[in-house]
């Protein structure tokens, strides 16, 4: 054999072991993918099964409401028109030594309970319906589900005469002082799970062309605003669990308008500033703990942390694995907070001013970290809790009521197929 055919022949031989090895690869990436997808599933199956008469009792009581709108409750004291979100801040009080009480003044962690909270109200009771609803017809597919739910959003979010505005410029006004707050950012939060619900009811034939190029123009929009403008980019900003709130409403925005830029944009704060600069050595958050309701505030924030990681994590960039050199990561946040959501009694810090018996309820990241991380006893706390908590304060500050949406594939839908 000539020295022209040995080399020809080395290198047919290198490029046919590549090419091989590139057939491996590619079989293993797609088995990789079938597992972790099987995995999501039976996380969802899983989940139906423990809650399917909840949602369905909570969907069929959804299914025979008037539909909600802002527009229904006037705000005397807005500066804004009849489709801007308008509320005040809940630690500002009328200041009695004042005429008329103003400006108002703060109270640390006492609500005051005579606040305008109606466009929160109306907010919150959209999403409870159009999340039960949605998730009502992830299981079974009924197309009754998701036309209530598609009825309930149009008129919230879609119709001109009572949609509300895709901003938030009134939110958290204080009398006296200021017409609105980046910090009412936070009064959205709940619209977070508003996204999930929208994608779990994407295939229904009640999700037009039309409705769902809407909802994804007006959630764009939002998510738009709140990065551009200064009330937005105070709240990203701030140094304790409103920036992260601020993220988890951007990152269930971003995820159900397919912006990945915007995503890539909150996987950056949580790896660069909210476990660096918010999280203990030992897994507590510090400012959270600072405050007047240290316990709620820091159930608050893990659950919010933990959202993230359910909705930003990627097969590339897993958030429940991540970690700083010093173990300073999501793990560390549960393990921190899990012996005092299983027996409160424990808990080493002063008790809250107001609602301390109101928790723990269903926490979602008991439940995504049990998952995530391979944890039973989380799971198991979780399915002991109180899945629907009647004390306003707590409904106030749950981000997730049906957690079948957030574990959920929307390609899996409906989960149980004839």
């Amino acid at each position: 054999m000539s020295d022209t055919s040995t080399l020809c022949f080395r290198i047919l031989l290198v490029l046919c072991s590549f090419i091989a090895c590139a057939a491996v690869a590619m079989a293993q990436d797609v088995t990789s993918k079938a597992t972790v997808a099987a995995s999501g599933r039976k996380q969802a199956l899983d989940v139906a099964a423990l809650d399917r008469q909840r949602i369905l009792k909570l969907a069929d009581q959804a299914v025979d409401i008037a539909p909600i709108s802002i527009t229904q409750f006037p705000a005397k004291l807005s500066e804004g028109g009849p489709h801007d979100f308008y509320s005040n801040g809940d630690y500002w009080w009328p200041d009695s030594s004042q005429p008329e009480g103003l400006p108002y003044i703060r109270r640390d962690g006492q609500s005051n309970p005579d606040n305008f909270s109606a466009h929160r109200m109306a907010l919150r009771d959209m999403r409870d319906a159009v999340a039960a609803l949605a998730a009502a017809y992830a299981i079974d597919g009924q197309e009754n589900y998701a036309e209530k739910a598609v009825t309930l959003l149009k008129v919230f979010f879609l119709d001109e005469a009572t949609r509300m505005n895709p901003s938030l410029l009134y939110a958290q006004a204080i009398p006296g002082r200021s017409s609105g707050r980046g910090i009412g950012i936070i009064d959205t939060l709940h619209m977070a799970e508003v996204a999930p619900a929208i994608m779990a009811i994407d295939k229904s034939r009640a999700m037009t062309p039309e409705v769902r190029t809407g909802l994804k123009k007006w959630f764009a929009d939002y998510a738009q605003w709140m990065t551009t403008h200064p009330y937005g980019l105070d709240e990203m900003n701030a140094m304790n669990n409103h920036s992260v709130a601020y993220m988890v409403q951007l990152a269930a925005f971003a995820r159900l308008t397919g912006d990945e830029q915007k995503l890539d944009l909150c996987r950056k704060r949580y790896k660069e500033v909210f476990v660096p600069q918010q999280m203990a050595a030992d897994g507590r958050f510090p400012q959270e703990l600072a405050r007047t309701k240290p316990y709620g505030y820091s159930i608050f924030q893990l659950d919010n942390m933990a959202i993230l990681c359910q909705l930003l994590s990627t097969r590339e960039d897993n958030l429940w694995t991540f970690a700083l050199p010093d173990g300073r990561g999501i793990r560390k946040a549960v393990e921190y907070l899990y012996p005092y959501l299983r027996d409160k009694s424990k808990w080493p810090h002063k008790p809250d001013v107001e609602h301390f018996d109101a928790w723990p309820v269903r926490q979602p990241a008991l439940l995504f970290a049990g998952y995530a991380l391979g944890e039973g006893k989380y799971l198991d706390l979780w399915k002991t809790l109180d899945p629907d908590p009647t004390d306003a304060e707590v409904q106030r500050n749950m981000a997730v009521t049906q957690p079948l949406l957030w574990v959920l594939s929307p390609a899996d839908v409906p989960l149980t197929r004839n």
